[in-house]
């Protein structure tokens, strides 16, 4: 590991490789300052935002795969397989009882909405757990914990979903990079509500000084809306790609998850089963990729439930192989962690 600097007023770092001793370049300003908001609109004029507003339309039809390019099975068998895979699932280090996943992304891009929609397959009703807003302001506003919930009578599961403010949406989302850390080295308290003003610290009421395993994150899920990929703001890419960094040295592994695939593509908002048939979810899939830098095999695609009122069977394996994804990601995280032992036991016959 480099040499650790401290960072701002706060008293304590966050491992920045090197101090920049030189002034980085404009279009880098705003990423690269660690106690920053993540305002990802702040150098589009108006005219331009009304420019880039969303006004989703399918592209022209192309012809399905034959195939589909990911495994699927699209049963009931299958969601009650996956249930319980997820319901039973335990960190593999005991020194963890739950796996602690922190959704990021910007305003709107289905955050809560996906933490609601994996709740609402384990309720067997579709319910809003987690308070949704709009698609242009974050309703989020602190630092929130989700445990879900298993079958009626089940204990938890050992998932943890985290939500937290959206990054971008304007000049007062106060979410700076030095507070993802913050989050995700968990000395942030429950409930946080977060301004560049006042960056997490020692001051900060209810402050983990010395956060155990089960106060961290054990995995970062990004989330991006694919009807608004095209349109999302030129510093978005800079901005997901320094926080990749950053939770990459923390060796946090990383994942996501492509949300309102039924947006884009026709057949697959008549049919959740053609996602993986899906040309244009294909592209999607790779674009959101290229956005985040990672590989498309980190990226998943899910339908959140909105206006619906009952479950269906498909879109929830849908959901729960999204949710498998994580936790075969978050589970990593213990392995690697797990203590190591200095040898093995000696029986002294007494």
């Amino acid at each position: 590991m480099g040499a650790h600097h401290s960072v701002g007023p706060v008293g304590f770092s966050f491992g920045l490789a090197q101090a920049v001793k030189d002034p980085p370049p404009a279009a880098f300003a705003i990423a690269e300052d660690i106690i920053s908001p993540f305002t990802l609109c702040s150098n589009v004029s108006s005219t331009e935002k009304e420019k880039n507003t969303p006004t989703y339309t399918f592209p022209a039809p192309q012809p399905k795969l034959e195939y589909q390019w990911r495994e699927m099975e699209w049963t009931e068998e299958q969601k009650v397989s996956l249930m319980k895979t997820i319901s039973s699932y335990r960190p593999s280090c005991h020194e963890g009882t739950q796996a602690r996943v922190l959704l990021l992304g910007p305003v709107g891009s289905g955050k809560s909405s996906f933490i609601s929609s994996v709740q609402s397959v384990f309720n067997g009703r579709v319910t809003n757990r987690a308070m949704v807003g709009t698609s242009s302001t974050s309703f989020t506003k602190k630092l929130q914990s989700f445990n879900i919930h298993g079958q009626k009578g089940e204990d938890p599961t050992g998932l943890v979903l985290c939500d937290i403010v959206g990054l971008g949406g304007g000049e007062m989302t106060g979410l700076t990079l030095h507070d993802v850390l913050s989050v995700i080295k968990g000395h942030a308290p429950e409930g946080q509500k977060f301004s560049p003003d006042q960056p997490v610290g020692c001051e900060t009421v209810g402050y983990v000084k010395k956060p155990g395993l089960k106060d961290k994150i054990h995995c970062v899920a990004f989330v991006v809306d694919a009807s608004k990929i095209r349109t999302y703001p030129k510093g978005l890419g800079t901005t997901f790609r320094l926080l990749r960094k950053h939770i990459s040295d923390l060796d946090i592994h990383q994942v996501a998850l492509l949300t309102q695939i039924d947006l884009i593509c026709p057949e697959t908002a008549k049919d959740v089963t053609q996602v993986y048939k899906s040309r244009i979810i294909q592209d999607m899939m790779n674009k959101a990729g290229d956005l985040l830098g990672m590989s498309t095999s980190y990226v998943v695609p899910v339908k959140n439930y909105s206006s619906e009122l009952d479950l269906n069977v498909n879109n929830d394996v849908l959901l729960l192989r999204a949710v498998d994804h994580i936790l075969q990601y978050a589970d990593l995280y213990f392995q690697d962690n797990a203590p190591q032992h200095t040898g093995p036991k000696i029986d002294l016959g007494v």
